[in-house]
């Protein structure tokens, strides 16, 4: 389980004999344990030659880090013949596991990771889709979680970290879901619910919003960017925005919630309260449903029926390109509004959009204004590179960062 330290800090550290005051020497041991999480057993000298510190200040950070529990020293190893052998140290935490729980409108997926982030483990189940009813989804939930704690313990591994991911907004303190369109949802306590069907849970249990972690780890991957929209639909439609290479999350935690775009205002009433929101015309559901793919969709769940969408768009399949071409027509006139108003120089297409990017790339194109000419406002287009699995490796990122942010207060044994 994860503990905190009490406030006269950790065994050993005598906070008056700092290296660096406040933030920069958090940083240079988050340094260090990032090293080490990277590279595995590592002596000082390489960590020092990996971070770029001083190796006196190595020493220092690592003596820190050995007192509070967080590394440790293991057997001295050959220095090849030269000189005396070298101590090596390493994280005090291969016994530990990360788990990421996701709930899509689909299914519930649970994944096991090491703190250096390799997925050990990975389970998922079907929840169907009650709408509006959260408790046999949460008991879904908890199935996967129960499945994914076993499988730690079978690996000798304590699970330290619970993140939990919906594809909803989520508001409050403690947190909750708010409203969840694709479930038919309002407010619903997941951890609360979680809490009650696995007990034991580890102190470190939070809720998150889907699309930070997707667009995130999508922006990681892409050289000389600052400034980004993450457009995405596998569950509904939804994004996020990044401004000077930092996620903004709004002053209510709800920017990015570009399915709720009203973009025809003629159109049906979404519920939340609007009429013709994006998702209600070009939403997954939607299209599907046009294409012919309804009955698939209830019956074998929704990555199926996307599945099955696509595979026709590449073969051609004249009702499925006119569904999904139809509902293109509208992400791109939305892209085009977000253009206007964030002006990003590039815009990244996720979930199964991904796959189908070059499709909205040329609507986006055709409906461009008249003024608009290269080297002009207009951001690229881009498909994302991770598809659907960059929300879950935008969490266990995020995982991570959270358990070194403050090594010397988080004990992980």
């Amino acid at each position: 389980m994860v503990t905190h330290a009490h406030a006269s800090g950790s065994p050993g550290f005598d906070s008056s004999h700092s290296l660096v005051s406040g933030d920069v020497r958090r940083h240079n041991l988050e340094l260090v344990a990032g090293h080490l999480v990277e590279h595995g057993p590592s002596s000082r000298s390489q960590i020092a030659e990996g971070t770029g510190l001083t190796r006196g200040a190595v020493t220092a950070l690592t003596r820190l880090l050995v007192d509070a529990g967080t590394i440790r020293e293991v057997e001295p190893v050959s220095a090849g013949g030269k000189g005396r052998p070298q101590t090596l140290l390493e994280l005090a935490a291969n016994d530990v596991a990360l788990v990421i729980l996701q709930l899509d409108a689909d299914e519930a997926t649970a994944v096991v990771a090491s703190l250096a982030g390799d997925v050990l483990f990975r389970t998922a189940d079907h929840h169907g889709r009650p709408m509006g009813d959260p408790e046999p989804v949460l008991d879904v939930l908890a199935t996967v979680l129960e499945r994914a704690v076993a499988a730690a313990g079978g690996m000798q591994r304590r699970v330290v970290d619970v993140t939990v991911v919906v594809f909803a907004p989520v508001l409050g303190d403690p947190p909750v879901v708010f409203g969840d369109s694709d479930m038919g949802w309002g407010e619903v306590d997941v951890l609360g619910g979680l809490r009650k069907r696995v007990p034991g849970l580890p102190g470190s249990v939070s809720l998150h919003s889907d699309a930070g972690f997707a667009a995130m780890a999508e922006f990681d991957l892409i050289p000389g960017i600052r400034d980004m929209v993450y457009l995405k639909s596998n569950s509904g439609i939804g994004g996020a925005i990044i401004l000077g290479g930092r996620l903004r999350t709004g002053a209510h935690g709800l920017a990015g919630g570009f399915g709720h775009l009203p973009m025809d205002h003629l159109g049906e009433r979404c519920v939340c309260g609007q009429r013709g929101c994006l998702v209600l015309v070009a939403g997954p559901d939607v299209v599907l449903k046009s294409a012919g793919l309804g009955e698939e969709l209830e019956t074998a769940g929704l990555g199926s029926a996307l599945g099955d969408l696509t595979d026709r768009i590449a073969r051609g399949d004249a009702r499925a390109v006119e569904s999904f071409d139809a509902a293109a027509d509208w992400v791109a006139r939305a892209l085009h509004v977000l253009s206007r108003t964030l002006d990003p120089q590039t815009v990244v297409l996720g979930g199964y959009w991904s796959v189908l990017a070059d499709r909205i790339e040329r609507s986006f194109a055709e409906h461009a204004p008249v003024s608009a000419s290269p080297g002009s406002y207009l951001p690229t287009i881009r498909a994302g590179q991770l598809e659907n699995e960059a929300t879950l490796v935008g969490a266990i990122r995020e995982s991570r960062k959270r358990l070194l942010h403050e090594p010397l207060e988080v004990r992980l044994i």
